[in-house]
């Protein structure tokens, strides 16, 4: 299933129609559906939240009020040449990374 932060393209009638990041996913009370509250980023942005299966947060075709729908993973740009970063317990382990210096801040 998709995670939270993670940015969707919402395709409304087999058209790209916005863009959306996940705000939260909740169980429902109807078993395998889940409430998923979605910032659309628009202008102003806009939050909604929908009720769906998780095979339908994972990009499975469906209708809301007969129109179709789906979700679609947005894949992260990387500049040219640069390798994806690690993820899990690997980020941050870094070879040969300079530590940062700590400066405590003083009220004067």
């Amino acid at each position: 299933m998709r995670n939270i932060g993670e940015v969707v393209l919402i395709y409304y009638d087999n058209q790209p129609a916005v863009y959306g990041r996940i705000e939260s996913i909740e169980p429902d009370v109807k078993r395998d559906w889940y409430q998923i509250t979605l910032l659309l980023l628009t202008i102003p942005a806009h939050p909604v939240t929908w009720i769906l299966r998780e095979s339908y947060i994972d990009g499975e075709p469906f209708t809301m009020g007969g129109i179709p729908m789906r979700l679609e993973e947005v894949k992260r740009a990387l500049p040219e040449g640069k390798p994806p970063e690690p993820e899990g317990e690997e980020k941050g382990k870094k070879e040969g990374a300079k530590k940062g210096q700590i400066i405590p801040f003083r009220k004067l």
